[in-house]
């Protein structure tokens, strides 16, 4: 009976001294309270005392607290003071001491949720019946012209629709706005429009065009004999929309093609080709041709049963190049935007040029060190810096697929161990955020890292009168955001209505794959500390949305969801039937899930 009362003791004193410091905690922000928005005082207290009681390493006392048969405070951010001091109250009673009585309670668990339910509906919109998680739904170009599919998505339970500012134009933009507001009129919704500033995406610079050829391979069986023609298409000319199998005549000439035509051409490896055409319109005619060709700018097409003048190809795109880079391989970053190329091998093998390829934002050179980290196109290919020159530096490729990983421009490039000091805002975003105060319902901060960024936002939102107009998501996607994240919570508490997005594919590159689940569950707490609403956002049902089936592991990530008060869908050509997916599964779910019970060890910065 000593020894129980003895272990009691134990955690009397443990949770003392947690209240302790959370009181210490508390007083050093008391000036910075006082500029917490009324709607989330309560909550940004909670805050502060769950950041404190964090600072303990808790997994001893949570095993010794089960054991009795009481809390393990694994599901008590949303309303920490009041379980410390009630499992506290009853630890006292135990021993049979005076239990002591604390005024000062903080929130109950019912109003601890109150609070986030009514943050969410303010945020995010009125909830779907029957579910709790609002779907947010990426706006694709052709929603400013198909009203259809907006309303489709309406009507399948699209809640938030979502217009990322770094494609488009305030023209689409608004068109896409339209249709939302008419859809959920039809529907009698109040459908929120959020819209994502671009942010300072680091990417690849432009690589050096490859040869205008289009090449045409007939369809084989798995013994190597054709089975299926190729399908070539002549067209009057190229746009930019055009299908990859066009090649483009004169006008004139292709009026004078009959079905049946034969046709011939020496492809662009000197071999005979011969083609026949048929079908014509007015503007176009398909041909089949039943060996592999390259076709190029300027080849000469020849008629054989028609006495027709020879035909020249026209202009052709030329191919995107790429850069291909296998372990162990230097590559030159360069500051000044030159074209990039592979790299060049002479007839024997040995390298003649090293490959190259330019940064889109040359910022970075000023904060680089020997030895970071560099990834490349979403971490599928990392590197290791290697030597910095003035105009320039080498990256050592430490991994890339077996036989080599493919480097495009345009592709993300991140620096996961350099702070890079690089703003919130870009001058582009600052002019897109004119546009968003008058016409969105909520801005997507993009590339937040630091307190700073979030009172930098705030001062250009004055400007347009949009303060506690707008509403802000913070978009989490660096490891220097998610080391900042309580800072930067309390600071964007200045204004109302604020949520936090996990923006899974950039944060799971910056922080490593090892590290981005333990990354999530930590910022799901965090923010249910502060009554947050959290959006669950990156590749959710990514290739039913863009192939039409989802895989097993995409429907239990979907699920995982419901950890959160919204999912995000990108976009796709079967986005309507991803939403009536996930509407099924969260409304499904929901009434046998709860939040899972967390061990909760120190938090640390990565």
């Amino acid at each position: 009976m000593k020894i129980k009362e003895e272990k009691i003791r134990e955690l009397i004193t443990q949770i003392e001294v947690i209240l302790e410091a959370i009181r210490l905690e508390e007083s050093k922000f008391e000036d910075f309270l006082a500029h917490i928005s009324p709607e989330y005082l309560k909550s940004a207290r909670n805050l502060i005392h769950y950041s404190t009681f964090r600072t303990f390493d808790l997994r001893t006392t949570q095993k010794k607290l089960k054991n009795m048969g009481l809390t393990r405070f694994a599901n008590a951010e949303g309303h920490l003071m009041s379980s410390l001091l009630k499992t506290r109250f009853i630890l006292y009673s135990l021993v049979g001491d005076q239990p002591i009585v604390d005024t000062k309670a903080g929130l109950s668990i019912k109003n601890g949720k109150r609070l986030l339910t009514k943050h969410s509906k303010e945020l995010l919109g009125y909830r779907s019946k029957g579910r709790r998680v609002r779907i947010m739904v990426t706006q694709p170009t052709q929603a400013a012209h198909d009203y259809q599919m907006v309303h489709d998505m309406v009507q399948h339970g699209m809640n938030c629709a979502r217009i990322n500012c770094a494609h488009d134009n305030p023209e689409v933009w608004e068109k896409i706005i339209l249709n939302v507001k008419r859809a959920s009129k039809t529907f009698g919704k109040k459908v929120k429009i959020t819209m994502d500033l671009a942010g300072p995406k680091i990417r690849t610079g432009r690589i050096k065009p490859g040869p205008k050829v289009r090449k045409f391979r007939p369809e084989r069986n798995e013994t190597g004999n054709i089975v299926g023609p190729a399908l070539l298409a002549f067209v009057p000319e190229i746009k930019e929309d055009s299908e990859p199998n066009t090649i483009p005549v004169a006008l004139d000439w292709l009026k004078k093609l009959a079905p049946g035509d034969k046709l011939t051409l020496t492809d662009a490896r000197n071999k005979l080709r011969k083609l026949k055409v048929i079908d014509i319109d007015d503007r176009r005619a398909l041909a089949h041709c039943y060996e592999t060709s390259y076709i190029r700018t300027g080849t000469i097409i020849r008629c054989q049963n028609q006495k027709l003048e020879d035909a020249s190809v026209g202009e052709l795109p030329p191919i995107e190049q790429a850069i291909l880079l296998r372990t162990n391989d230097l590559l030159t970053i360069t500051k000044t935007d030159i074209p990039g190329n592979p790299a060049r091998f002479d007839d024997d093998g040995n390298l003649v040029e090293r490959a190259n390829i330019s940064c889109q934002l040359p910022e970075v050179f000023d904060r680089i060190k020997e030895g970071e980290t560099i990834l490349f196109d979403d971490g599928k290919i990392e590197g290791r810096i290697e030597t910095i020159f003035p105009d320039r530096f080498e990256v050592r490729i430490t991994r890339a697929k077996e036989k080599g990983s493919k480097l495009k421009a345009e592709k993300g490039m991140n620096f996961p161990t350099t702070d890079l000091g690089i703003s919130g805002l870009t001058a582009k975003d600052k002019i897109d955020l004119e546009f968003v105060a008058k016409h969105a319902d909520v801005v997507n901060f993009s590339f937040v890292n630091s307190k700073e960024d979030v009172e930098e936002l705030l001062t250009e939102l004055q400007k347009w009168d949009a303060v506690n107009k707008l509403s802000i998501i913070l978009k989490i996607e660096t490891r220097f955001a998610f080391d900042n994240l309580i800072e930067i919570i309390l600071t964007a508490m200045r204004v109302k209505y604020i949520g936090v997005m996990i923006a899974r594919g950039d944060l799971a590159v910056e922080t490593g794959w090892d590290t981005i689940g333990k990354v999530q569950e930590e910022i799901l707490a965090i923010c249910g500390a502060a009554h947050i609403p959290v959006v669950w956002a990156t590749q959710v049902l990514e290739s039913f949305a863009k192939k039409g089936l989802p895989s097993r592991a995409e429907i239990t990530d979907a699920t995982a969801s419901l950890k959160a008060e919204c999912v995000m869908l990108n976009k796709g050509p079967y986005i309507n039937g991803v939403l009536q997916l996930l509407n099924k599964i969260l409304s499904g779910m929901e009434r046998f899930h709860e939040k899972n019970e967390a061990m909760l060890p120190k938090m640390e910065k990565l």
